[in-house]
């Protein structure tokens, strides 16, 4: 296998980890979740680990903002601003891509594309950003709106910032400074570039104070999985993190995005599709299953009903039985593709609103895969040979133990079989990816 087809390996970063419950692992430290060092060391073990890459979710509200005295149980709810905590990154990794989730709902496409850049520069090129529309319905109370914008809006949005960023990344051509101090001209104005946008929703003149980012345009990542989310990412994506559950919804997404990619003017391969992973790591299957079933027992009825609310878009199921089935549910505003597999989920397995919740907490809506690191591999390399995925995003449900259980036990195995990377291949994160540097739109030649 050609390296720049291997498996790529993303890492969701968080200092505790994913699983509802993780703060209440015994070896988690839940007090650290504000501090910088977990985050350090769980980065470098990525890195050693070789992963192409670390991103960071976020959102702009605390979740469970409904019900404070449901959030008194909960995971800790404070996120540091994620910009600023992959700058400090840069500065204790070496190789290691840093993606940020960047909200286009309440964000202005200057402050996005000036952050990035600068993440870019200060990273040497590590920089990715996850093109993200705000699920979270709290978020709209702190952006002097009465209720969440809708769906659609919120990807006409997105469409339009994406394009103003993109833009405004080309504000300067590669070689527009001189620096020349004997002549005294410190950069060519034929070489800086208006982009002088005017849309539906924005107008925005520029340039960008900042010159053009080492990589020309840092990485894009996103997430969606609606038909909005689908159509932006085949035209503007570099990475799709997606939720599939099964091998056949795995190949039918990859099938349908990368075909998508056509009418745009861009190849297959310039996508790399990565579907997140919860693993649960045993060095027996039996060991897998007990650490999973330990994370299960901390679990609350009311903690688990309360990330359903979340996840189903402000659905509330505590009226309908516990142990009984699903009700039929309308669309909602929240993410349509997540509302989608759990629903889907719960119906074809026969799910009760409990076992669908024990679902939930581990795995937020993702693919749960536990077993030895030989089990975990044999199945990653089918999806990867099923065209399923191109890579996966781990998502360590506890950390630091399942981070460095996958690293130490399943990177190996990985590279035994001759599918994942023995060494970097550049330093870039388009690089890792095997993605060319776009030229610059405005360039002559």
């Amino acid at each position: 296998m050609a390296k720049t087809n291997q498996m790529k390996l993303g890492l969701l970063l968080n200092s505790i980890g994913f699983h509802i419950a993780a703060w209440r692992h015994p070896d988690a430290r839940p007090d650290l979740a504000s501090t910088f060092a977990p985050y350090a060391d769980i980065a470098k073990t990525a890195e050693r680990g070789l992963f192409d890459l670390v991103f960071l979710a976020d959102s702009a509200a605390v979740h469970h903002a409904h019900d404070f005295d449901i959030m008194t149980k909960m995971a800790p709810f404070y996120q540091m601003e994620p910009t600023t905590l992959l700058s400090s990154l840069a500065a204790v990794t070496d190789k290691i891509g840093l993606v940020a989730s960047i909200t286009t709902t309440y964000n202005e496409p200057f402050h996005i594309a000036r952050k990035m850049a600068t993440l870019d520069h200060l990273s040497a090129g590590r920089a990715g950003w996850n093109l993200i529309t705000s699920a979270n319905q709290a978020e709209a109370f702190n952006f002097s709106r009465d209720a969440h914008v809708d769906h659609a809006q919120r990807y006409e949005r997105a469409e339009e910032v994406a394009k103003i960023v993109r833009g405004l990344w080309d504000s300067w051509e590669d070689d527009a400074f001189l620096y020349d101090k004997e002549t005294g001209q410190f950069f060519q104005r034929e070489k800086l570039h208006l982009l002088d946008h005017k849309g539906p929703l924005f107008s925005v003149r520029g340039p960008l104070n900042v010159n053009r980012p080492p990589q020309g345009q840092p990485v894009i990542a996103q997430a969606g999985s609606s038909e909005p989310g689908k159509e932006l990412a085949a035209e503007t994506a570099d990475i799709v993190f997606t939720q599939q559950l099964t091998l056949e919804n795995g190949k039918e997404f990859y099938a349908d995005l990368k075909g998508r990619m056509g009418k745009f003017s861009r190849e297959r391969d310039e996508i790399k599709i990565m579907p997140g992973v919860v693993p649960f790591v045993g060095r027996t299957q039996e060991e897998a299953d007990e650490n999973f079933q330990k994370m299960q027992s901390l679990i609350l009825p009311e903690v688990g009903l309360a990330l359903l609310r979340e996840l189903l878009g402000g659905v509330d199921l505590s009226q309908y039985p516990l142990d009984g089935p699903m009700p039929d549910l309308t669309e909602t505003n929240a993410g349509k593709g997540r509302l989608k597999n759990l629903t889907e989920l719960a119906k074809r397995e026969n799910m009760s609103i409990r076992q669908l919740y024990q679902h939930a907490a581990g795995s937020r809506g993702h693919w749960v895969l536990r077993g030895t690191p030989a089990h975990i591999a044999d199945v990653l390399e089918h999806w990867i040979k099923e065209e399923a995925a191109d890579g996966f995003v781990v998502i360590p449900p506890y950390l630091p133990g399942t981070i460095n259980s996958f690293v130490d036990l399943v990177v190996p195995e990985l590279q035994r079989r001759g599918i994942y990377r023995n060494a970097y291949e550049g330093n870039t994160l388009r690089d890792h990816l095997g993605l060319a540097r776009p030229r610059n739109k405005f360039a002559k030649a």
